[in-house]
């Protein structure tokens, strides 16, 4: 039998902070402060991870996720890409506060050239909370992460022991340790410490797609603007004098457009922003022509990718192309 076929595999673990690195303040009950614990201690609190594989630790990033923006998203994925690309690296896992984890998780799910499996984590309780989810969840994505069914599946997500893709999860509860949800119902579950897969993403990902974000030193600007009752137009104007490249109109139902605000979407349009019908609800596909004339405005729609996501495949995509017809394209592709 050869040594690659009886070797450990070697999982790199990339902190960033978050909650699952944070410890509890003594001033307020039931409050904490993120990103206070280092991804060494981490790894530490984790009973018997070596069974599992060869753990390497670095700290990327030390933020509460409620901070993560483009550029560090885009250091993450550079640093996660160098890994990758190595011989002595089988699988990424990364740590990460769960405010923005969706965010992260699905750029990279976007941009990433390997098919190496890459983990998301992160828990809903601080590190030295009672009963702390970090360190089980933690050790379920290194498990995940070291299983060869976990290749070739694009970036995953582990919490709750529940398995999903980073297309689909979503937070979706303030406090609850199952507060990451997808849709569509997670790719699978931990069994003891062994993930079991009852399905696969079909959307392309990972080096399926033509983004690098390796090769990428920043994003257009996109901004996100959430419909209600009696809103005014002051947002989208303030979106459009500010340079961005294009608005995500996070709307109502099937993405609607109140007549109020359409007038000023055209008008960013007319000015080279481009327009991505969303919407505010949990699920549910945004379908083109039926709540707006998509085709008469040169706007776009999103599948079923919520605003946020919405946002940055609109950013990709940006770097990419300026065409209506092919960006559209791109959100039924991804």
């Amino acid at each position: 039998m050869s040594t690659q076929a009886t070797r450990r595999p070697t999982i790199a673990v990339l902190a960033t902070g978050g909650t699952i690195a944070g410890t509890r303040s003594p001033d307020i009950a039931g409050s904490y402060r993120a990103a206070t614990v280092g991804v060494q201690d981490l790894i530490a609190a984790v009973p018997g991870l070596d069974e599992l594989a060869d753990v390497t630790g670095e700290q990327v990033l030390q933020i509460d996720s409620v901070n993560m923006d483009d550029a560090g998203m885009l250091t993450l994925a550079r640093r996660t890409s160098q890994l990758l690309d190595s011989d002595d690296v089988d699988a990424v896992v990364i740590t990460h506060g769960t405010d923005t984890l969706e965010e992260t998780a699905y750029l990279l799910h976007l941009g990433l050239t390997s098919n190496k499996p890459v983990v998301f984590v992160g828990s809903m309780r601080p590190a030295d909370a009672l009963s702390a989810d970090g360190p089980r969840n933690l050790r379920h994505a290194v498990a995940v992460a070291a299983n060869p069914q976990a290749r070739g599946k694009g970036v995953l997500v582990v919490m709750n022991d529940e398995i999903h893709t980073a297309r689909d999860v979503t937070k979706s509860h303030t406090l609850n340790v199952a507060a990451l949800r997808s849709p569509h119902g997670p790719l699978g579950y931990m069994v003891g410490d062994a993930p079991v897969f009852y399905r696969a993403p079909v959307r392309r990902h990972t080096w399926q797609t033509p983004f690098d974000l390796s090769a990428l030193d920043g994003l257009p600007q996109v901004g996100v603007v959430y419909a209600h009752a009696s809103m005014t137009t002051a947002t989208v104007e303030a979106l459009v004098d500010s340079g961005t490249a294009a608005i995500v109109h996070a709307g109502m139902g099937n993405g609607y457009v109140s007549e109020h605000i359409s007038g000023s979407l055209m008008a960013a349009r007319a000015a080279g922003v481009h327009i991505v019908r969303a919407s505010r609800a949990a699920s549910g596909s945004v379908v083109r022509n039926i709540a707006a004339l998509d085709d008469a405005n040169g706007w776009l729609v999103v599948d079923d990718q919520n605003p946020q996501k919405a946002r940055l495949l609109i950013a990709l995509a940006m770097t990419k192309t300026q065409d209506v017809g092919e960006l559209q394209q791109m959100f039924w592709t991804y």
